[in-house]
């Protein structure tokens, strides 16, 4: 039995390939984007992107009965097609592009929605926030209260098993704890897992801090 709530340090490439089929109920992750973020030992360039795309894509199909991540806009077409696109909407823009400010991110989803499969009814496809992502050692981190939202609305179950491979500073983890979901992720660097074991024990002990 895997141990659950826990980070492990490694290739996801090969950690993964240690998981038995859908064992996962949803993998939420935020994929490296191809555009030079400054990781401690991964080159970030959209060339050593697409081998990773190739080769984690079909393990998380394999593992996870539902797949969602954030990726980027010029890089989301690199991936395999969607069921469906959400709509992560920042008002007041984050870049400019080749037509004006930049005011969304693409959460590209595989799978049958949660709430229509479980009898919920119908959702909207767009998350609207303006959070700010913390500052804390890791060079792309996802807003808190933001990820919770994601992962909410990618599960509806407190029994739901999510998985990131790519878990970063341990965004995913700690929105998993506060929405009582339980977690695994992978890591490449250690610098990092230290900086998310960190701050899951501070969420811990004192969620109502965070």
């Amino acid at each position: 039995m895997l141990e659950l709530n826990k980070i492990f340090q490694g290739d996801c490439l090969e950690l993964i390939k240690k998981i038995p089929d859908k064992f996962f109920d949803v993998c939420l992750t935020d994929f490296p984007y191809g555009v030079e973020c400054p990781y401690k030992s991964f080159l970030d360039t959209r060339k050593n992107v697409i081998p990773l795309i190739n080769g984690i894509m079909p393990e998380l199909f394999r593992t996870c009965k539902r797949v969602a991540f954030t990726c980027g806009q010029t890089q989301m077409w690199l991936f395999p097609e969607p069921t469906w696109i959400l709509n992560w909407y920042i008002p007041a823009g984050v870049n400019h592009n080749p037509w004006g400010f930049t005011t969304w991110s693409p959460i590209l989803v595989y799978g049958k929605c949660p709430y229509l499969e479980n009898g919920k009814g119908c959702q909207p496809d767009t998350i609207k926030h303006t959070e700010r992502s913390p500052q804390n050692g890791h060079p792309c981190p996802k807003p808190i209260n933001l990820w919770r939202k994601v992962l909410e609305r990618v599960s509806v179950k407190e029994t739901d098993i999510v998985l990131d491979p790519f878990i970063g500073s341990g965004t995913t983890a700690i929105a998993a704890i506060k929405s009582k979901r339980q977690y695994i992720g992978f890591e490449l660097e250690q610098e990092y897992v230290n900086i998310a074991n960190k701050r899951i024990e501070n969420e811990l002990r004192h969620p109502e801090l965070f």
